[in-house]
């Protein structure tokens, strides 16, 4: 039975990998967007009334003007590569929070929540629209979903029950850990690690479709170095090292100019 179990899981693993668009990374996906967006929207909106809306009018609107003109660039290339049922299936939103935690995140299917703390960050429009990409590229190259399916491997289908019976509130309080919560396994952590470069690289391509200058997706990563460094080795990170995020997208940008040139000219 052993032996059965271990084939089948196998053959649905296979026939689920999936190539990332732009980057051509292989992923395996056992989690489909009919059964992980509701909940996220759902989230998303409990999350929005649990906390203080920005009454920065000037900087949400300035939120809302960048993330609008990205996800304009990132439907465009959907609908022009033949996605346009997961283009459809998008509901962007983008809100400023009242919040001094230097954080922005994406939730699957383009939810969006940038906190006041990380604007000196990103210091102009064009640090805001590095920021975006990265967390517009998240929900593009569905980690969310990847993390789950991962979890799913690990706990021998209790991710995929709780996604089942998403309508129970602990349900979805778990899919919530398991999208964004961190996994106290070092391959865990560096499957993370995987992911952000990804969103790093994508969110680069997407920021310069967009029209906006991708030497400050380089900046963003310098100025957050000079805020300190927790210590913890990167090997044990979720992220990578903000010196490696550094030389990872300055040696990428020549090619991020050139991808975002190619679908562009589409």
């Amino acid at each position: 039975m052993r032996k059965v179990v271990i084939i089948l899981t196998a053959f649905i693993f296979i026939y689920s990998c999936t190539t990332v668009p732009i980057t051509g990374r292989k992923r395996v996906n056992l989690v489909s967007d009919s059964q992980i967006l509701p909940s996220s929207f759902e989230m998303y909106s409990g999350f929005l009334k649990e906390n203080k809306v920005s009454k920065n009018v000037k900087k949400t609107e300035e939120i809302k003007s960048i993330g609008k003109n990205i996800s304009i660039a990132v439907d465009k290339f959907m609908r022009a590569n033949g996605m346009v049922a997961e283009a459809d299936s998008y509901k962007w939103e983008f809100n400023l929070i009242e919040d001094k935690t230097m954080n922005a995140w994406c939730l699957p299917g383009g939810k969006v929540v940038f906190y006041e703390g990380i604007l000196p960050i990103c210091a102009n429009a064009d640090g805001i629209a590095a920021v975006m990409g990265h967390e517009i590229a998240h929900a593009f190259a569905k980690h969310g979903q990847e993390r789950m399916t991962a979890g799913y491997a690990q706990q021998l289908g209790g991710i995929a029950v709780a996604v089942a019976t998403s309508n129970d509130d602990p349900k979805k309080q778990m899919i919530w850990n398991t999208v964004y919560g961190i996994s106290s396994t070092v391959g865990m952590l560096k499957y993370s690690r995987v992911h952000e470069t990804e969103a790093d690289k994508l969110g680069m391509v997407f920021m310069i479709m967009a029209g906006y200058n991708p030497e400050e997706a380089v900046n963003v990563w310098v100025r957050m170095s000079q805020q300190g460094n927790s210590g913890v080795p990167e090997f044990l990170s979720t992220h990578p090292s903000h010196e490696t995020r550094i030389n990872d997208l300055k040696a990428y940008m020549p090619t991020a100019k050139l991808m975002a040139a190619k679908y562009n000219a589409k």
